[in-house]
């Protein structure tokens, strides 16, 4: 579905891996990982994952699991995870998906494999690397520090920071580029600092911050929708069914924001001649006193449990009118999901649908 909607567009493609804590060693895959949002080594399960990013809205593309060695199963070929970043890479291009960048933490810019694929595909990437980054100059030749530029980098949900940004040239210019962000009042080489290598060309710094930056959105927005979601709140042990559950999990994801964008679209011009019949229509669901006006990704999902609640419930009482009678009951359910049938959602969802 995600192809038939980005079609032909250029992506930015997010690559990130997810992990959550699961207890026991009954569930497939489950051992002791680095979990990233605890910060810390726990007992959990771990994938990795590809998202883009199109027009503002992001699109989860793929995942693949992370088997460890000591858990593979007959059949199973260990491979680490950026060995499963250059396949997702390949995939992508294999599908017909256009990339015009790429964006990855250091644990992918610090491999061989992905930053190879990267430059056989040709593609234009910005990746996190680390402090210690090794870096090969012939004897003689000096690291020199470009001045700072600052910034202002914005903040979901937070007041902006003040960042600064500088390139370090390891002796002479390279087509593979080396920069340094730090933040603060003032620039502070010794501070709180990221470093990240890029392949783009000219003057960029402050386009260069702007689009690394998307990569924490892209991160930090995928982590609320999977806690509210159910990500990992599958109560299975074969992975076979936990791949079904995560699918399952990712295109709720996307209808759930396509129909953020439709709600925020219909909110700002509810009088254009494409958006107003529906913008009516949309009406008669606000006034349900539950009903968030927010053009939030949080906002939608709430609305859309509501508006599907008639049907859910219907569902759950319609063994006990097997038993009890109450035509009248059942006309009324019948007419209330009437109603809710007149909603009519995202374009792009529908269009996708009936292709």
């Amino acid at each position: 579905m995600a192809k038939q909607l980005i079609r032909e567009q250029p992506i930015v493609l997010c690559i990130d891996e997810t992990g959550d804590v699961k207890k026991g060693q009954a569930t497939d895959y489950v051992a002791r990982h680095y979990i990233g949002n605890l910060g810390k080594t726990e007992n959990g399960i771990v994938s990795v994952n590809a998202y883009a990013l199109v027009d503002g809205l992001t699109y989860p593309l793929l995942f693949k699991i992370f088997k460890p060695r000591h858990r593979l199963k007959a059949g199973d070929e260990y491979k680490t995870k950026p060995q499963l970043a250059v396949e997702i890479l390949q995939e992508l291009r294999a599908s017909g998906f256009t990339i015009k960048l790429v964006l990855a933490d250091s644990l992918y810019g610090e491999s061989g494999d992905v930053t190879g694929e990267l430059s056989q595909q040709q593609l234009p990437y910005i990746v996190a690397i680390r402090s210690n980054h090794p870096v090969l100059m012939p004897k003689g030749w000096k690291v020199r520090y470009n001045r700072w530029h600052g910034y202002q980098q914005l903040l979901s949900h937070r007041q902006g920071e003040q960042r600064w940004i500088r390139e370090i040239i390891f002796g002479k210019p390279r087509q593979v580029r080396f920069f340094q962000i730090t933040k603060g009042e003032v620039a502070d080489p010794d501070g709180d600092s990221w470093y990240i290598m890029t392949n783009l060309k000219g003057k960029i710094h402050r386009e260069l911050a702007r689009l690394y930056s998307l990569r924490s959105g892209i991160e930090y927005g995928f982590k609320q929708v999977k806690t509210e979601l159910g990500w990992a709140d599958f109560r299975l042990t074969d992975y076979g069914s936990i791949e079904r559950w995560w699918e399952m999990i990712f295109s709720a994801y996307l209808m759930v924001s396509l129909h953020a964008d439709y709600f925020q679209s219909c909110l700002s011009s509810p009088q254009s001649s494409s958006k107003g019949a529906s913008s009516t229509i949309l009406e008669c669901f606000w006034q349900h006193p539950r009903w968030e006006e927010g053009t939030t990704w949080k906002s939608a999902l709430n609305n859309l449990r509501l508006i599907i609640q008639p049907y859910i419930f219907y569902c759950l009482l319609a063994p006990w009118l097997e038993v009890f009678s109450l035509p009248g009951f059942k006309h009324s359910f019948s007419r209330l999901m009437m109603h809710m049938n007149r909603f009519r959602g995202s374009p792009k969802l529908s269009l996708s649908i009936a292709a």
